[in-house]
């Protein structure tokens, strides 16, 4: 004996839309994850290139100082304050590399003697650098404070958290 059979007609349209409907807002969520994932990994790559910028200037504008080849600001009490202000470091920054790969700009430094009051014999400077990534506001700041001791050198190195204003 035959069972009668309800005809089930147009349920499978319905059901191949919802599958595809669901496919293609999970293909969605994945192209904007790897979107993302693009924009941040060229993000890093941007500070990792300026961070390289800075430190290779710094690099080179210690190895200018020590062998007296660069312009230093007069010697001042206290620690040096002229990097701090953005407009009096573009004007007494030099530039000790031409170019940098894959920077916007050349990294620049700026050389700023001190005394050290609790050291009169001491020499000291602070040395800031500036790298530039791919664009002009992927920039890193590190500095490096060389103090010469009689025939002992000291270095000292930081990273610059902050900009200056």
């Amino acid at each position: 004996m035959r069972l009668a059979r309800k005809p089930e007609r147009g349920v499978a349209l319905p059901v191949v839309l919802l599958i595809a409907s669901m496919m293609l807002v999970t293909s969605a969520a994945w192209f904007e994850a790897a979107l993302f994932e693009g924009r941040n990994a060229a993000a890093v790559l941007d500070q990792l290139q300026s961070f390289h910028a800075a430190d290779g200037a710094l690099m080179l504008c210690s190895r200018a100082l020590i062998d007296g080849a660069a312009s230093v600001s007069p010697a001042q009490a206290g620690e040096p304050q002229q990097w701090r202000r953005q407009d009096s470091f573009e004007a007494f920054a030099t530039t000790p590399a031409s170019a940098w790969p894959g920077s916007v700009r050349a990294p620049q430094c700026l050389v700023e003697a001190w005394r050290i009051e609790t050291r009169p014999a001491a020499r000291a400077w602070l040395i800031t650098a500036r790298g530039f990534g791919a664009t002009q506001d992927a920039q890193s700041w590190l500095q490096m404070q060389i103090v010469l001791d009689g025939a002992h050198v000291e270095r000292h190195w930081r990273r610059v958290v902050a900009r200056p204003f």
